[in-house]
């Protein structure tokens, strides 16, 4: 079915309007105490309607299709014969009506306030159709079959040809209307109303009232006079006209209006009992009406004056959400946005201010002092956008020469100029200079101009930073380009960009120091920043320059990094400042480490005897401590004595070296040393302890770097003693290490010659004969030759 409306939409199309103005009321009422309800739709273009029967004959629904969809949402609607659905399929929109009871649809063709003729007419589009839901038989209707050879003729309604009767009066006898005074007077009335020019309003009422207390316009003048009291606030005269009024026009069109005047007069008197009385009969009466919607306003406004501000709240948002007129709808935010920013609930209030603004910025105008005040409420509370929208609605209500108008167009471009609404804000500062070029508020306005220059947007950081590069250039050696100097190293240092601020140092350190008093600061907190960062990554290159440049100071957290970035660079009086500054740390902990690192510094820079003092102290500290992380502090000591040439004191050293880490391939050469100390003494005790140490240490090791200076070192020391059997298995280990051609022909010398000694000629001879083929040119070939032929 829905293919086939759709077919049929196609040159339905051809007459679619670009507005789609659909129109749909929902009806109950009875005929012979039964129940039944019509629904009206209706539309400007002409639309398709059909009923789409059950297998039984009964209509089970009734689809209505449009080309265009309307432009606010439907809800779905329903009572107790109908349920209304709405759906959207390929860009065509449907109303879909399913009974609860029985349905017929008739076709709205003729007007019969326009049309003078009628006919049956089964038409298949039109712009306006009904459809009746009822219980069992529809009500007032009789359709009868026409007989297929019946003859459709038209019916004529035409006035010329019927009895005419022109107006009557309220017993039903014809009007003669011998003097108009009392119209143009009414028309005059509506005149002054529309003007606002209500006292001269007034007293046209008062006078036609009295001068014709039979007029036919006595409902409209009363009408009339109680919408000028409520205006001029006489809330008596509105009471008092309202229930003449209500009492003798109790049909009127305009009695909603009537009983919400008169309600709001009640409630402004203090009478809430008689208010509420009559705002029960607008609601439940009238509740379609727009002035029932006024109501909402007036009830929320009395139970606000009487401190019930949630009720209020309510029927302030009941208002909001049930209009259609932009006017309540615009009163009832305006009510919600000063109640809201007077609860300090700022962001909804600017929602209101937003709806407002929107839809109906005059109405700030037309409440000018509660709009003053509401302004002050916005910007103490540090909305300034709302408060600038409020102060350009009133702007734009007031003349040019108001004594008003220069102080709330300053407000606007300044109170913009706090937001993040820059470009708007620019707006209204070139406004006001070009209004009032020597205007009173100009400084302050130009400060708010200053500072949009530099920042017109929420741009990211590094658009700014282009823009402030552009400054720079166009407005170079002026203050324009040195503000974007400052900014652009203020805004780089907030975002950690300090390598680049201090690219540029030297602009900065050009700038007036007494228009920019804290560039010496900025620079600072960039070298900071930088070094901080420079220590972060272990870039002591950079660490190092930075220190060399400026004179800051870091906190103690960073005395590590800057340290090792020191020895690393051999910054040693950099390292030296530092170490220095925390050896007189209560903390033993820090201390031991400051005094481990000043022993090294001190070291590195041959200030031995330094070495030798701060040490004393370390040793003291560590003594008990065998797994002490400073513990190397003995091998520096040994080394600082190696340097001294103090023999005695490496001697000493090199026992508690021996004692701390064991037998360690590090002190490889300290052992060494120490066998030079004992060689040069001639003591062979220390040379045999420390050779055989470093022997042992090798072998276990597998790193034989000090061969064979050791082996025959040792060699000679247990031959000087006479001991030939271990001076024989010295020069023995030999065998097994690769020697050069000249080494080996003097271990294998050696060898002969300790074999020699133990009465062993054959295995001599052989060792003579290795040390000759090892090197024969050697001078150890030669002597294993002499050696040979004795």
């Amino acid at each position: 079915m829905f293919k086939l409306l759709f077919s049929l939409l196609l040159f339905l199309n051809l007459y679619a309007s670009t507005l789609f103005a659909l129109d749909i009321r929902l009806q109950g009422a009875k005929d012979n105490f039964q129940n039944y309800s019509t629904l009206h739709i209706k539309d400007e273009n002409k639309f398709l309607c059909q009923e789409i029967k059950n297998d039984f004959d009964e209509v089970s629904k009734i689809v209505c299709a449009f080309s265009k969809s309307p432009s606010k949402k439907f809800k779905p609607l329903q009572n107790d014969f109908f349920n209304i659905q709405t759906e959207i399929k390929k860009k065509t929109f449907f109303i879909i009506i399913t009974p609860y009871k029985k349905i017929k649809l008739f076709p709205v063709v003729f007007d019969l306030s326009k049309d003078d003729e009628v006919f049956t007419a089964n038409a298949k589009l039109s712009s306006r159709w009904m459809i009746i839901g009822y219980n069992k038989k529809i009500p007032y209707l009789q359709k009868d079959e026409p007989s297929d050879m019946a003859i459709n003729f038209p019916f004529f309604l035409s006035k010329d040809k019927l009895p005419y009767v022109g107006s009557l009066d309220m017993k039903g006898n014809p009007v003669h209307i011998k003097n108009v005074g009392d119209v143009s007077d009414y028309l005059k009335i509506k005149q002054y109303y529309k003007e606002k020019k209500y006292e001269m309003c007034l007293d046209v009422i008062e006078d036609v009232m009295l001068e014709f207390p039979t007029s036919l316009f006595t409902a409209e003048f009363l009408y009339y006079k109680i919408r000028v009291s409520a205006k001029l606030k006489n809330d008596d005269s509105v009471i008092d006209s309202s229930k003449i009024y209500l009492r003798e026009y109790s049909s009127d069109e305009n009695v909603a209006e009537v009983l919400a005047l008169s309600a709001r007069s009640y409630a402004l008197n203090g009478l809430n009992s008689q208010a509420d009385y009559f705002f029960d009969r607008l609601f439940s009466e009238h509740k379609d009406s727009p002035y029932s919607k006024w109501g909402y306003i007036y009830k929320g406004e009395m139970l606000e004056d009487g401190g019930s501000q949630t009720k209020a709240i309510e029927y302030y948002k009941k208002a909001l959400h049930e209009t259609a007129s932009l006017e309540i709808a615009a009163t009832a935010a305006y009510k919600l946005a000063l109640y809201n920013i007077s609860n300090e609930h700022s962001k909804e209030a600017n929602k209101y201010i937003a709806k407002i603004v929107k839809a109906k910025p005059d109405l700030f105008a037309s409440k000018y002092e509660k709009s003053l005040d509401m302004i002050e409420l916005f910007t103490d509370a540090g909305e300034y956008f709302s408060a600038a929208s409020i102060a350009q609605a009133l702007v734009d209500s007031l003349d040019i020469n108001d004594d008003y108008y220069e102080s709330l167009l300053k407000n606007v471009a300044i109170w913009l100029a706090k937001t993040p609404k820059k470009q708007e804000a620019l707006v209204a500062v070139n406004k006001y200079f070009e209004i009032f070029p020597d205007g009173l508020y100009d400084n302050e306005v130009q400060v708010a101009k200053d500072s949009l220059f530099f920042d017109e947007s929420d741009a990211n950081v590094t658009t700014k930073i282009s823009d402030y590069n552009s400054l720079i250039v166009t407005y170079a050696n002026d203050s324009i380009g040195n503000r974007a100097i400052y900014e652009k190293a203020k805004l780089m240092c907030e975002n950690e960009m300090y390598d680049d601020v201090l690219e540029f140092k030297d602009s900065l350190l050009n700038l007036d120091v007494t228009t920019y008093p804290d560039t010496k600061n900025i620079l600072n907190d960039a070298a900071l920043g930088a070094m901080k960062h420079a220590l972060q990554t272990t870039k002591c290159e950079k660490v190092l320059s930075i220190a060399s440049q400026y004179s800051i100071s870091l906190s103690d957290k960073w005395d590590d990094g800057i340290y090792e970035c020191a020895m690393k660079g051999a910054d040693f009086l950099l390292a030296k400042k530092i170490t220095s500054k925390n050896l007189k740390s209560k903390n033993i902990e820090v201390r031991k480490k400051w005094l481990y690192r000043y022993i090294k510094v001190d070291f590195a820079t041959g200030s031995y005897s330094d070495v030798v003092k701060a040490s004393q102290e370390l040793l003291l500290l560590i003594k008990d401590d065998k797994d002490s992380k400073y513990k190397d502090v003995y091998r520096i000591v040994f080394d600082t004595y190696q340097r001294l040439e103090k023999s005695e004191k490496m001697i000493k050293a090199i026992v508690k070296v021996q004692k701390v880490f064991g037998k360690s391939y590090k002190d490889i050469e300290r052992y060494i040393a120490v066998m030079s100390v004992g060689s040069q003494k001639n003591d062979d005790n220390i040379v045999m302890q420390y050779a055989q140490e470093v022997m042992s240490i090798q072998k276990a090791s597998e790193s034989y770097a000090q061969s064979p200076f050791v082996e025959f070192t040792l060699y000679q020391t247990y031959t000087n003693k006479e001991d030939y059997n271990r001076a024989l298995e010295v020069i023995k280990s030999l065998n097994s290490l690769k020697l050069s051609k000249n080494d080996r022909a003097r271990q294998k010398y050696l060898l002969g010659t300790v074999n020699e000694k133990l009465w062993r000629g054959e295995e001599a001879q052989i060792a003579y004969q290795e040390a000759i083929d090892a090197d024969p040119n050697s001078a150890w070939a030669k002597l294993a030759e002499g050696a040979k032929e004795n």
